[in-house]
C-alpha cells in the first residue's frame, strides 16, 4: 500500500508524488500531484465543495457559492456567483436565480446540439430545463418530496440521481422513470454520507453509498412484457461491501477507483479519529471484490474532514482522477513506463528495470537504457557479484570503448580484473593495448594457466607482444622448467613470427602442435637438422610429414640424418616403400639388413614386392641369420627350386608346405624329388597321398612304398584318392555334357541365322567390281550370288569353280583364312 509522507504542518513537500509506498513488493498503480496555482489561492480563502471535469477545463464549486472555471494546470480562467450555463466555445448563456439552494447540476452530454439544450438542477426537487422553439428556457419538475437531491449523473438519454430514499433513473426519451434502487443502510445520515454515482458506459451505473457498492445494468424490456411498464428496466449484476465509507467512484477499464473515508481507533485514547482518505483500485466480482492497489493520501486538513467533504471526479479520455477536499485538490494519474522503472530502481530490481526500458525504449522519456545498465553494474559490484557484473558489461556497454576502459579500471581498483577478462571486447571495439597488458600481467602474477588461456584466446595484435614476451622470460628466470610458461612463450613467439624460437621450445616440450606449426608456417628448412628429434617425439607423424614434403626435404637428406639411428631409418624407409616401391630403390639393399634386424615379419613381403633388391645379398643375409622361409623364397626366385624344396623338407619338416611349394612351381622333377625324400617317412607319405592326386598319378607313389611299411591313416588316404578320382571323372562327364549341349545350341542358332533372308537393294555393291549389285535397268537380266558371310558378287565376277572344289566360295573370306563360305542364295533374272 502506497502511503504519502505526513508532515507536522499537514502539507506535502514540493514533489510530483503525493504518496509514498510502505515497505511492500506491490507496485502502486497511480501517482499523485497536488493541483496548485489558482486552486491554492482559492482554497486559502474558501473551501472546495464540488468539482466537475469537461474537456481541458475544471469547474470548482466552493462553500461560499462561488464557481471557478480552471484550466488543467489549476489556473483560474473565470468566476461565477450564480447558476449559469454557457458554452465554452460559443456565446450562448443561461442565467437564473433560484429561491432555494442548488445542491447539484448536470448538463445533457450533447448540449452543443440544438436538440439537446437541456440540463437539470437538484435541490429539494429535480428540475429539468429545456430551451423551447422560441429560444426560451422552460422548466419542469422530474421529482420531489423525498428530501434533498445531492448527486446527479447524466449519460446519453439516462439521468440518475440520489436523494434521501435511494437512487432513481429517468429515461429522457420516453419521459419515464425506469427504476428505484433503495438505500441499504438507513442508519447513516444521507447528508453526512452522501451517495456516489458514476456511469461506466451508457447502460452501466455504479452506485456507492455508505460501505456498499452496486453495479446496475440498464436493459431493454421484451415487447411481450411491456404492458404499462417502461421500455427499460434495471438489473443489479454485482453487489458487495467495502471496508470503509465511500466518498467517490470512477471506472478504470474493467476495474473501479474508489475514494474512501477512513476512521480509525487510537490505541492510546481508544477514540475514533479521521485518518487519511484512501484511493483504492478494486476488481469487482459478483458478490465481492479484489483489491488491486491501495494508497493513503495526505491532504490538507484531513483530520477535520467528514465523508461528505471528499469528492472524486475523473476525465475519461486522459485517465485523470481528481480527489477534492475542502482544502486540497490532488490529481491521480496512471503510472507510465517511466514511473514503473522508477519503482523498480527504488526496489533495486535493476535487471527488471533494464528489461522494461529495452522493451519500451520508444515510450520512456526520463530514463536511458545505458544509465540503468550502469546503475545495475554498480549494484552488482556493491553486492560482490563480480562475475555477473562483468558478464552484464557485454550487453550494457556494447561498443562503447571509453565505458569499457572506465569499467576495467573500476574492476582493477577492487582487485577483480580476472572477473572481467573473459568478457573484454576483442574485435569491435578494440580497447587500448594497455588495458589488455594490464590484465595479462595480473594473471601472470597469480595464475599461469589463466594467463596461457588468455594468450591462446586473444588475438596477438590486441597488446604489445614484446612487452608480454619479456614479462614471461623474467618469470622463467625464476622457474625455467615451467611447461605452461614455456608453451605460452612459444605461442607468443609464433604471434611475433619468431618461428625458430617457437619450434625449439615445442621440440623441447615434445608438444603435439609442433607438426602443425611446421606445416602452417613452412618451417621445413628449419627442421633439416632436427629430424631425429621429431622422430623421437612421434615417428608416425614425423615420417608422414617428411614423405608428404619430399620436395622440401629430400629422401637422401632424411636418410643421411638418420644414419646413426638405424631403427628410425628403417621406420622412414619402410613407410616410403609402402607408399611407392620404386622411389627408394637405391636403399633396398640397405633395407634388407634393416628388416632383418628390426622388422623380420615384413622382410618376406619386402622381398616379394621389391624388384630392385639384390637377391644374392639378400640370400647371404638370410642364410647368415638362418631365416628359412625367406631363404626358400630367394632360392626359388633364383631358380634353385630343388635346393628350396630340400630346405623345406630338412629344415622345416613341413610336408604341407613342401607340397604347396611343388604345386606353385608345377615342375615334375620337384614332385619326383619330393616323392624320393618322403618314401621312407610314413607321415610324409600320408601327406602326399592326401594332396598329390590332382597333380601326380598316385600310382607312382604307391608302387614305391615298401612292403610292410606302416603308414598312418593309409585307408583314409586311399579312400580320398578314390574319391578324388571319381570326382574328376564326374567333372569330365559333366563338362562333356555341357560342351555337347552348348555345341548343339550354337549349331541350331547358326542354322536359324543362315535360314533367314538377306535384303538386297540398290545400295549393295559387288565386292569384286564394286559396282551396284542390281542393274539400273530392271529389264536387263542379271545373276547375283549372296554368301552366308553377307558378301555379294555378280556371278560373272567370281572365278569359275575348279574340279577340286566345285562349290562356289567367298573370295574375301577365303583370303582372310576364314575358310570357304558357300553361297546361300543365287538370284537370277
Amino acid at each position: 500500500m502506497a502511503e504519502a509522507e505526513e508532515q507536522e504542518t499537514g502539507s506535502l513537500e514540493e514533489s510530483t508524488d503525493e504518496s509514498e509506498e510502505e515497505e511492500s513488493e506491490e507496485e502502486p498503480k497511480l501517482k499523485y500531484e497536488r493541483l496548485s496555482n489558482g486552486v491554492t489561492e482559492i482554497l486559502q480563502k474558501d473551501a472546495a465543495s464540488c468539482m466537475t471535469v469537461h474537456d481541458k477545463f475544471l469547474a470548482l464549486g466552493t462553500h461560499y457559492g462561488k464557481v471557478y472555471l480552471l484550466d488543467i494546470q489549476g489556473n483560474i480562467t473565470q468566476k461565477f456567483d450564480v447558476v449559469q450555463v454557457f458554452g465554452l466555445y460559443s456565446g450562448e448563456e443561461f442565467h437564473e436565480t433560484f429561491d432555494c439552494p442548488i445542491k447539484i447540476i448536470a448538463v445533457h452530454p450533447y448540449f452543443l446540439r440544438s436538440s439537446c439544450k437541456q440540463f437539470v438542477t437538484g435541490g429539494k426537487k429535480l428540475l429539468l430545463f429545456e430551451r423551447s422553439w422560441m429560444s426560451r428556457w422552460k422548466s419542469s419538475v422530474l421529482h420531489e418530496g423525498e428530501g434533498h437531491i445531492r448527486s446527479v449523473k447524466w449519460r446519453g438519454h439516462l439521468i440518475a440521481w440520489a436523494n434521501n430514499m435511494g437512487v432513481k433513473i429517468f429515461d429522457i426519451t420516453s419521459r419515464q422513470r425506469i427504476t428505484n434502487v433503495p438505500r441499504d443502510d438507513i442508519s447513516l445520515r444521507p447528508d453526512m454520507y452522501p451517495c456516489s454515482l458514476c456511469w461506466k458506459d451508457s447502460v452501466t451505473l455504479i452506485i456507492g453509498w455508505g460501505a456498499s457498492v452496486k453495479i446496475c445494468s440498464v436493459k431493454e424490456r421484451h415487447a411481450s412484457e411491456m404492458r404499462d411498464l417502461p421500455s427499460r428496466y434495471v438489473e443489479i449484476v454485482s453487489q458487495f461491501e467495502t471496508e470503509f465509507y465511500i466518498s467517490g467512484l470512477a471506472p478504470l477499464c474493467d476495474q473501479l477507483v474508489v475514494l474512501s473515508y477512513v476512521k480509525e481507533v487510537s490505541e492510546k485514547t481508544e477514540r475514533e479519529y479521521c485518518a487519511r482518505p484512501r484511493l483504492d483500485i478494486i476488481q469487482p466480482l459478483s458478490e465481492t471484490c479484489e483489491e488491486i492497489s491501495s494508497d493513503a493520501l495526505t491532504v490538507r486538513g484531513f483530520q477535520e474532514n467528514e465523508c461528505r467533504d471528499y469528492h472524486l471526479e475523473y476525465s475519461e479520455g486522459d485517465s485523470l482522477f481528481y480527489i477534492v477536499s475542502p482544502r486540497d485538490v490532488v490529481v491521480a494519474k496512471e503510472r507510465d513506463q517511466d514511473d514503473h522503472i522508477d519503482w523498480l530502481l527504488e526496489k533495486k530490481k535493476y535487471e527488471e528495470a533494464l528489461m522494461a526500458a529495452e522493451i519500451s525504449q520508444k515510450n520512456i522519456k526520463r530514463h536511458k537504457i545505458l544509465d540503468i545498465g550502469l546503475a545495475y553494474i554498480n549494484h552488482l559490484v556493491e553486492k560482490g557479484e563480480y562475475d555477473i557484473a562483468a558478464r552484464k558489461c557485454q550487453k550494457i556497454l556494447g561498443k562503447n570503448a571509453a565505458l569499457w576502459e572506465y569499467e576495467v579500471y573500476k574492476f582493477k581498483e577492487i582487485g577483480q580484473l580476472k572477473a572481467i577478462s573473459p568478457y573484454l571486447p576483442r574485435g569491435d571495439p578494440v580497447l587500448k593495448p594497455l588495458i589488455y597488458e594490464m590484465i595479462l600481467h595480473e594473471f601472470l602474477e597469480s595464475d599461469y594457466e589463466g594467463f596461457a588461456t588468455l594468450v591462446r584466446e586473444w588475438p596477438g595484435d590486441l597488446y604489445n607482444n614484446s612487452v608480454i614476451v619479456q614479462a614471461v622470460r623474467d618469470h622463467l628466470k625464476k622457474d625455467s622448467q615451467n611447461r605452461t610458461l614455456l608453451q605460452t612463450l612459444a605461442e607468443l613467439y609464433t604471434y611475433d613470427k619468431n618461428y625458430g624460437n617457437a619450434l625449439e621450445i615445442y621440440l623441447t616440450l615434445r608438444h603435439k602442435d609442433v607438426f602443425q606449426l611446421i606445416h602452417k608456417h613452412n618451417l621445413f628448412s628449419s627442421i633439416k637438422d632436427k629430424i631425429v628429434l621429431l622422430m623421437d617425439f612421434d615417428s608416425e607423424k614425423a615420417v608422414d610429414m617428411l614423405l608428404d614434403n619430399e620436395d622440401k626435404i629430400s629422401i637422401k637428406k632424411v636418410v643421411e640424418e638418420l644414419e646413426d639411428r638405424p631403427e628410425l631409418q628403417h621406420v622412414y624407409l619402410h613407410k616410403l616403400f609402402k607408399r611407392d616401391h620404386h622411389k627408394g630403390q637405391r636403399y633396398h639393399e640397405k633395407q634388407i639388413s634393416l628388416y632383418a634386424e628390426y622388422d623380420r615379419p615384413n622382410l618376406l613381403p619386402f622381398l616379394r614386392d621389391s624388384t630392385h633388391c639384390p637377391l644374392e645379398k639378400a640370400l647371404e643375409i638370410c642364410q647368415q641369420r638362418n631365416f628359412v622361409e625367406e631363404t626358400v623364397y630367394l632360392l626359388s626366385r633364383m631358380g634353385n627350386s630343388r635346393s628350396a624344396l630340400k630346405m623345406i623338407m630338412k629344415e622345416l619338416h613341413d610336408v604341407d608346405k613342401a607340397i604347396e611349394f611343388a604345386k606353385e612351381q608345377d615342375d615334375g622333377e620337384l614332385w619326383e624329388d619330393l616323392i624320393l625324400y618322403s618314401i621312407d617317412k610314413p607321415p610324409f607319405i600320408t601327406g602326399l597321398l592326401n594332396n598329390i592326386g590332382t597333380h601326380v598319378d598316385p600310382i607312382l607313389l604307391i608302387h614305391r612304398i615298401k612292403e610292410g611299411m606302416e603308414i598312418p591313416n593309409l585307408r583314409d588316404s586311399l579312400v580320398k584318392i578314390l574319391q578324388d578320382y571319381n570326382l574328376q571323372i564326374l567333372l569330365r562327364e559333366g563338362c562333356k555334357k555341357i560342351l555337347v549341349a552348348d555345341s548343339l545350341s550354337l549349331l541350331k542358332k547358326m542354322h536359324r541365322t543362315q535360314m533367314k533372308g538377306v535384303l538386297v537393294d540398290e545400295e549393295n555393291i559387288c565386292e569384286s567390281c564394286l559396282s551396284p549389285i542390281l542393274p539400273s535397268d530392271a529389264a536387263k537380266p542379271f545373276s547375283v550370288l549372296v554368301f552366308h558371310c553377307r558378301h555379294m558378287f555378280h556371278k560373272e565376277c567370281l572365278p569359275m569353280p575348279s574340279l577340286s572344289s566345285p562349290a562356289q566360295s567367298c573370295s574375301i573370306c577365303c583370303a582372310k583364312h576364314r575358310g570357304p563360305v558357300s553361297a546361300i542364295l543365287e538370284m537370277k533374272k
